[in-house]
């Protein structure tokens, strides 16, 4: 098709060429009636075919940097700049139109448009700049700062579309991304590292917790061993020693699945080796001292006279 249009402009700029004909000059003095419509029209021709052409090798220069989804709000800003321009070109050298006073004219217009549309204004923008970034292409897992979190599956000029873990489309405005932190987590690659927090009785020695807390990671089969697993022991006191497991899955869709697996691992392991989980830090009762004791028993009221 690029190659049609390059054809077809050539042959315009040849017809042109030899009439005698200049595209961006306005001169038809020397023309009667018929060779001034038939000028008009070869120059308008001329014009829209150098438009197509433009716009083609933009098409070509998207398709074989592999952007053309991502890029699209980019692409169709710079595709109606090119028929602004032509339209403009079209208006001054083929018609004789004065173009300044058109313009001026065109920008209070713009900025009354502008004003009443604010937000919206906002979220185009916005879009732009984050197809100029690549933050995130279609297909990439990301992570806002709120939490919110999803797989983009559309991009426009208002908005960006995830799909979240739910199977819900969540909507977002584009400056609502623009102003939020990102994490793409589909970058450098689609791994996603999951922690684990766990309790064992600090009856147990550490080393060994941390043994078979490692056997664990390395015997589950949801998770991928590079890099591998790690085991941190974060602290320990009088009733517990606190566990962190630190591992990675092959995509966001199987952190569920291999959460699963490893705290069923878990629960089998601790039987087989005589290890007993912790009560958690928030159900442990303070039990008053003696003294406390001795002071919150209530005495009994004497029965004399008052």
């Amino acid at each position: 098709r690029l190659v049609v249009q390059i054809l077809f402009f050539c042959c315009m700029s040849l017809v042109l060429w030899l009439a005698g004909i200049s595209p961006y000059h306005f001169d038809y003095d020397e023309l009667q009636d018929a060779g001034i419509l038939l000028a008009k029209s070869a120059r308008i021709l001329w014009w829209l075919h150098l438009a197509w052409t433009m716009i083609g090798f933009l098409h070509i220069y998207l398709t074989l940097n592999r952007r053309p989804q991502e890029a699209h709000l980019l692409q169709d800003l710079i595709v109606g700049i090119v028929y602004l321009g032509v339209a403009l070109s079209v208006i001054g050298f083929v018609f004789g139109a004065p173009v300044g006073p058109l313009i001026a004219t065109s920008g209070i217009v713009v900025v009354i448009i502008g004003l009443a549309l604010q937000n919206t204004l906002a979220d185009v923008f916005s879009g732009i700049a984050l197809a100029l970034g690549r933050a995130y292409v279609i297909g990439d897992w990301i992570q806002l700062a709120d939490g919110t979190e999803g797989r983009v599956v559309e991009t426009n000029w208002r908005s960006t579309n995830l799909l979240s873990g739910g199977y819900n489309v969540v909507v977002l405005p584009n400056s609502v991304l623009a102003k939020q932190g990102v994490t793409n987590r589909s970058r450098p690659d689609e791994s996603h590292q999951i922690s684990l927090t766990i309790r064992i009785s600090a009856i147990h020695k550490p080393r060994l917790v941390e043994e078979v807390m490692l056997a664990i990671l390395q015997g589950c089969e949801g998770i991928v061993m590079n890099p591998p697993p790690v085991v941190a022991l974060k602290t320990i006191d009088a009733i517990a020693i606190e566990v962190e497991l630190f591992f990675r899955v092959a995509s966001a869709a199987g952190r569920m699945p291999a959460q699963n697996e490893i705290i069923d691992l878990i629960y089998e392991h601790c039987r087989a080796n005589g290890i007993s989980l912790a009560m958690p830090a928030q159900s442990l009762i303070c039990l008053p001292t003696g003294e406390q004791k001795e002071q919150a028993t209530p005495r009994a009221i004497s029965s004399g006279a008052l």
